[in-house]
């Protein structure tokens, strides 16, 4: 049997496709904080999220066709936001460490207290991150990607993703314990 996912925008959708502004505008009024606040995590930089969210809602109306609501539209919006910040941070020349050829130890668990941190000093930390470490970290914490897909959408070798993941961890500690936030 198969599961059938109901999107409850499922109109506004059917709006769209028939080119109501009307619901375009709903659509965007609905998704555009969530999803600015996707791109923001990943290109750390406000006017290249708000970009990002533009672009990608233009992508999303111009291909409402492609959309076949196999998932809700706020997801497949959000794979656009993520594809479109992850290209922005292309053009940027974004850096990665290359670890092919080094072993890399088991993750550690998330120590309890790390989820007591306080949101604007964790965010601010996570600011003054590199990009590929800030990249691999949001897309893991914030929006539940794995390493295998973190390294399909980046390509990246999953190894380099599972580092760069425990290096930018590492340096958020690290950056947190200087604000005197931590330990």
């Amino acid at each position: 049997m198969e599961t059938v996912y109901i999107d409850k925008h499922a109109d506004l959708v059917a709006e769209c496709r028939k080119g109501s502004r009307k619901a375009q505008f709903e659509i965007y009024k609905l998704y555009a904080t969530a999803m600015y606040n996707v791109a923001l995590r990943i290109v750390n930089d406000d006017a290249e999220a708000e970009d990002v969210l533009q672009e990608a809602f233009l992508d999303a109306f111009n291909r409402i066709a492609d959309f076949r609501q196999e998932t809700s539209f706020g997801l497949w919006l959000k794979q656009i936001v993520i594809n479109r910040s992850i290209n922005y941070l292309r053009k940027r020349k974004m850096e990665t460490v290359s670890v092919d050829e080094v072993d890399v130890a088991d993750e550690q668990e998330p120590d309890v207290e790390e989820a007591h941190l306080k949101v604007e000093a964790i965010r601010s930390a996570m600011a003054e991150l590199p990009d590929g470490y800030r990249v691999v970290l949001s897309l893991y914490l914030f929006e539940g990607y794995d390493h295998e897909e973190i390294a399909h959408i980046l390509k990246i070798t999953e190894n380099t993703s599972r580092t760069q993941y425990m290096r930018a961890k590492r340096k958020l500690n690290s950056l947190l314990v200087m604000k005197g936030v931590a330990r």
